[in-house]
């Protein structure tokens, strides 16, 4: 039987982001696999990490894409973004709270991209007189990704429902970024 990469990623997601400091078989278990297929897979524990990374910025970039953040009202494009990165509101959270990642340019470089692609967005809406000016366009896409990291967080412990997770990110940004007259 083969065995799903990114499903065996997703598990050690969940589990890493509630126990950083679990042990490669615990992550096995967590995946439905044997610590032997865990290692065939990703040969330590850095590998796992990284490939996570990875996985989650792929997913992420392609989140942004499919929001085309760069058309239309600024408004509605950040509501097209909160919900198409809602779905992988829990990698951002396993990336913001993996420190062993900033080590890795290439990580480190593609999440600079995502976040002046986000940061553009929210100064275009400051140009346009959506967003308010006071607040630095760079700050309100770090503000967005922690939030959108506190939500997977919720949504993982089951603080927040996920029918809920959209609402509460969009009212709750929108709250205190949009211009207000």
């Amino acid at each position: 039987m083969a065995t799903d990469r990114d499903s065996v990623l997703i598990a050690a997601v969940a589990l890493l982001s509630r126990q950083p400091n679990a042990a490669m078989d615990e992550i096995a278990r967590a995946a439905g696999i044997s610590r032997a297929t865990l290692h065939r897979l990703f040969p330590g524990r850095d590998a796992l990490i990284r490939e996570i990374g990875a996985y989650a910025l792929v997913r992420m970039d392609a989140a942004l894409d499919e929001a085309a953040i760069d058309e239309g009202d600024p408004v509605e494009a950040f509501r097209r973004l909160a919900t198409a990165l809602i779905p992988v509101a829990q990698l951002t959270a396993f990336l913001s709270g993996e420190s062993r990642l900033f080590d890795d340019t290439e990580i480190t470089d593609a999440w600079d991209r995502m976040d002046a692609r986000v940061a553009a967005l929210f100064l275009r809406g400051q140009q346009s007189g959506a967003f308010r000016v006071e607040l630095p366009a760079a700050w309100l896409s770090e503000a967005f990704f922690d939030l959108l990291a506190g939500i997977g967080w919720a949504v993982e412990d089951g603080r927040l429902a996920p029918r809920d997770s959209i609402r509460a990110l969009t009212e709750l940004f929108l709250g205190g970024a949009e211009r207000r007259a």
